[in-house]
């Protein structure tokens, strides 16, 4: 599939960029060898290939969950710069 200067051009000017006439020139055999390399990967048998988000396997790490004793209120209201009946005050930040 041939990219045209004219393409490329249509498709800076949507995306609002500037380019020069020699800019143009290499992107636009820049974007058809793009295209070439994806048509050449399309000829490629995967129909055996099992669909992989990873090259190797992997599993996930996790934890089981376990019931521990947590801070107390007035223990983590120490810290607070501000609190307000039992919470932390904080600045409006909606105007």
């Amino acid at each position: 599939m041939a990219i045209s200067e004219s393409d490329v051009k249509k498709v800076a000017h949507l995306a609002r960029i500037g380019l020069s006439d020699d800019e143009l020139k290499l992107f636009s055999s820049q974007l058809e060898s793009i295209i070439a390399f994806v048509d050449k990967l399309r000829e490629v048998e995967v129909s055996s290939v099992k669909p992989m988000s990873h090259v190797l396997e992997m599993d996930n790490v996790v934890r089981l969950d376990e019931k521990k004793k947590s801070l107390n209120r007035e223990e983590v209201l120490k810290n607070a710069p501000e609190s307000l009946k039992g919470h932390f005050l904080v600045p409006k930040v909606i105007e």
